[in-house]
């Protein structure tokens, strides 16, 4: 019999994100230029959205980001810290 883990309810994992990206918040200023962040940290560092960030690269408000896998788009800390 395969019982679900607690930390498997939905509630509990958006939790977890949410304590991961503050985490990430605090130390995101002793972070090196050429850290990679991903598009959870850039829109609560822009307080956008995801839809607006993609609409700024388009518009070429925010720096164009890089693949770092199939899946997995990150923009360079540096590259954002530049910006307004």
């Amino acid at each position: 019999m395969s019982q679900s883990h607690p930390a498997n309810t939905p509630s509990l994992r958006a939790s977890y994100r949410q304590e991961k990206l503050k985490r990430k918040l605090e130390l995101i200023d002793s972070m090196p230029d050429d850290a990679a962040i991903d598009i959870s940290v850039l829109c609560a560092l822009k307080g956008r959205s995801p839809a607006s960030i993609w609409r700024d690269v388009r518009a070429g408000r925010i720096a164009v980001p890089y693949k770092t896998g199939p899946r997995s788009t990150r923009w360079a800390l540096g590259s954002i810290r530049g910006q307004k």
